[in-house]
């Protein structure tokens, strides 16, 4: 069943149709076995033509000016890189290689980009070498077109070094209880189980260009907690580490994996015919001008024209709108639609590796580009701080002994003291800490957040973006308004359900659901039959009746008058879709329906606005159902976009002033990729779900104002931390140089340093709602 029709009032060769302000119904019922016929009502715009490629077409991203001179672009998929971290360190090894004009991780889709001179086998293989080197398995791939096999499962291998670390800490705290030296002696060796792997990668980093990296830092600070004999903080620290590193590489292999679900939309088979034969061919092999056949419930290959007479196509998983569009022959399809009703036939337009779908594909890609990769703060902080510090450590226990011949043991003993106070491990354990406590406290009240970066950036946002359709919407159509002529309320709706019965339509099973919803008995009508064009009759009690568009009725009864043609064209201003049920001779009555506003709209939007932020509302729907939603929730709108239109506005915004894209399509996935802050609905699609920062699990917009205050509370905390932290670290170091505090009290200040900023941040549990 077919509402919202795409089609023009004549064929055009160019595939223009009208679309947009569309609020005409048009749809087709598929019944079961039993029935005789198939019945469908076909309705048109109301006598606005629009070209097609305002609609359907996405459009190719902007071509970079400057990447025809960049030379040969040469493409590897990376298994292994399980976080953010893993692909910053492989995009500075390969940096370090020579005829290397750019390099760049797409870390949502496992790619590693290098532009060279020229396409030179050696320079392959010395690009792939150096990504082994780093522990990563490099697959070159030779076409240009999007590989859509992805294995993002997370490996549970992972879970073996941390077990083993975790036992042995269990074991050497039973041993330390019974023994205190060999509870000691247990300590040290169960923190060179645990470093030497982290001090291995440090070493490779260090070759490769990175060397005071995270790992570098936590390998310095293990051993010197070792060598002043503070094994079981050296053991804490690393075994935090690992446990922060595997709960990163969980979240983004799950954050991945998102990514590929989008290319499930492309069938693997499709049925082509070849001279009147049909065969099943694999859908990557198809070419323009092949002429394939998609059956009801199957999703086009490719983007394509239609062949036959009409079909009913839902588009919600590109454009999430959730009413099925009717198309007539000649109008174009884009990929990964479904077709709604009957089996068709259609001509392929694309090339492979170009359809609406792969351009999704590289949206998302592009728009990860462009956003700046964040760099963990330890790992900026370290770049300066570990070196600085082992530096100093290391000029004051050789100049005093040197210049002025003071005792060795005592410049020893005080730049072991600076090394320890030098020591990051508050730095390294706090933050790690503000952020678990945020998300676990997020987790209470329906919000999940993928990591400290999109902390960071949700308390730093001041304009929020909402798609319409699922998100500030109920994304179902529901019956607004009936107004009878010449019957009841009561009657009109037992007829209109007796027509639609039968089938699973949204528009049709509103109707439906609304008549059971009332103390009105109904009995499907006999002789149903679609009136191509204009809409569907059928028969009871010896009399047939008409569902219909408003702006088709004179073909089967007489026309509106002006009172009644004034209240349909007020219900279409008001956003919603109308129908008209009448007789050959009278008008019955009037049905209105609408995608209605979500009961938590309002009352988030309030809230928002009163934490002084920004609203705005992104939507693939018409101009009058836009305004009609956004006029009731008081914010600024923009519509009829396309997936590339939403992009671009995010990017405009996002160059002046930090923006959060709130959305729960596949359509909305390369605008949130490319906000500074990408946040889905609990109800949307697994690529809008995997592809966001922050995701609502349950579904309540009054989620968003609490999770702007949790951000903002856990931003201000990390700052107090890394206060705390450095405050608390430069007065001790003072205090060490000059002898007035030793290795105990250094000790002290370092555990008594992240007691504090762990408690600090454990505040952030205790957040209310």
């Amino acid at each position: 069943m077919l509402y919202n029709n795409k089609s023009g009032q004549s064929h055009h060769d160019n595939h223009d149709h009208c679309h947009g302000d569309c609020h005409n119904i048009a749809h087709n019922h598929s019944h079961d076995s039993h029935h005789s016929q198939e019945t469908s009502h076909t309705a048109c715009c109301d006598g606005h033509d629009h070209s097609s490629s305002q609609k359907c077409d996405i459009e190719d991203p902007p071509e970079d000016p400057e990447r025809s001179s960049q030379g040969v672009k040469l493409t590897w998929k990376i298994q292994g890189m399980d976080c953010a971290h893993c692909a910053s360190k492989i995009e500075n090894g390969v940096k370090t290689l020579p005829n290397i004009n750019q390099t760049k991780i797409i870390f949502s889709t496992e790619k590693l980009i290098v532009f060279v001179p020229k396409h030179d086998g050696a320079v392959i293989k010395m690009i792939e070498d150096k990504v082994t080197e780093l522990g990563y398995t490099p697959i070159f791939e030779s076409s240009p077109a999007h590989h859509h096999e992805h294995s993002h499962s997370f490996d549970k291998k992972a879970f073996i070094p941390l077990a083993v670390l975790g036992a042995l800490i269990v074991v050497s705290y039973l041993i330390l209880l019974v023994n205190k030296t060999a509870g000691e002696y247990a300590f040290i060796v169960t923190a060179v189980v645990g470093i030497i792997p982290i001090f291995k990668e440090a070493i490779v980093l260090t070759r490769s260009g990175t060397p005071f990296a995270i790992e570098t830092l936590m390998s310095i600070s293990a051993m010197g907690a070792l060598f002043i004999g503070a094994a079981e903080e050296a053991t804490m620290v690393i075994f935090l580490f690992m446990i922060g590193e595997m709960l990163e590489g969980f979240a983004t292999s799950k954050a991945k994996k998102g990514i590929s679900s989008l290319a499930e939309l492309m069938p693997d088979e499709t049925v082509i015919i070849i001279d009147g034969k049909r065969k099943t061919v694999a859908s990557h092999t198809l070419k323009p001008d092949d002429i394939i056949e998609i059956s009801s419930g199957g999703r086009l290959p490719a983007d394509v024209i239609l062949v036959s007479e009409q079909a009913s196509i839902d588009e919600s998983a590109l454009t999430g709108e959730s009413i099925p569009v009717n198309y007539l022959s000649g109008d174009k399809i884009l990929a990964g639609s479904l077709v709604v009703d009957n089996t068709i036939q259609l001509k392929v337009i694309s090339e492979s590796g170009q359809n609406a779908v792969d351009r999704i594909l590289q949206l998302i890609e592009d728009a990860e580009d462009r956003k700046a990769p964040i760099e963990r703060f330890i790992d900026k902080f370290s770049r300066y701080y570990t070196p600085a510090i082992t530096l100093f450590a290391f000029l004051v226990i050789l100049i005093p002994p040197l210049l002025t011949g003071a005792d060795w043991y005592t410049w020893i003993y005080r730049g072991l003291t600076l090394l320890l106070i030098g020591c990051p491990c508050a730095l390294v354990i706090s933050t790690p800490a503000v952020i678990t406590s945020a998300l676990s406290s997020a987790a209470k009240y329906g919000v999940l957040i993928k990591g400290g970066a999109a902390l960071e950036h949700i308390g730093s946002i001041k304009m929020l973006a909402f798609d319409k359709t699922g998100t500030l919407t109920e994304g179902k159509p529901q019956v607004t308004d009936v107004i009878n002529r010449h019957c009841s309320n009561e009657e009109l709706l037992a007829i209109v359900a007796a027509v639609e019965s039968g089938s699973h339509h949204p528009l049709a099973k509103a109707l439906v659901d609304y008549v059971k919803q009332q103390p009105i008995e109904f009995a499907e009508a006999n002789n149903r039959k679609a009136i191509a064009g204009v809409g569907i009759q059928g028969e009871l009690n010896q009399q047939t009746y008409f569902v219909v568009s408003p702006n088709k009725i004179e073909t089967v009864s007489t026309a509106l008058n002006a009172e009644d043609a004034h209240t349909i064209t007020q219900l279409e201003d008001g956003g919603k879709t109308v129908v008209v049920v009448t007789t050959s001779q009278q008008l019955l009555g009037i049905i209105a329906l609408q995608d209605v506003l979500r009961s938590d709209a309002l009352p988030a939007i309030t809230e928002l606005k009163q934490l002084g932020l920004q609203t705005l509302m992104l939507t693939g729907d018409n101009q009058r159902a836009a305004k009609a939603i956004a006029g009731q929730l008081g914010m600024e709108y923009r519509a009829e976009l396309l997936p590339a239109d939403k992009l671009a506005k995010i990017e405009e915004i996002g160059r002046q002033t930090p923006i959060a894209m709130i959305g729960d399509g596949i359509n909305d996935s390369p605008a949130m990729k490319a906000a500074t802050v990408g946040i889905a609905m609990g109800s949307g699609t697994d690529v809008a779900l995997e592809t966001a920062d922050a995701a609502l699990t349950k579904n309540s917009l009054l989620s968003l104002p609490m999770l702007i205050r949790l951000t903002r509370f856990a931003n201000r905390n990390i700052k107090q931390n890394i206060t705390i932290a450095l405050g608390i670290k430069l007065i001790f170091l003072i205090t060490s140089l000059f002898g007035v505090t030793g290795l105990w009290l250094a000790v002290l200040a370092d555990s008594g340093t992240t007691a504090i900023v762990t408690a600090n941040a454990l505040r952030l549990l205790r957040i209310k709602k």
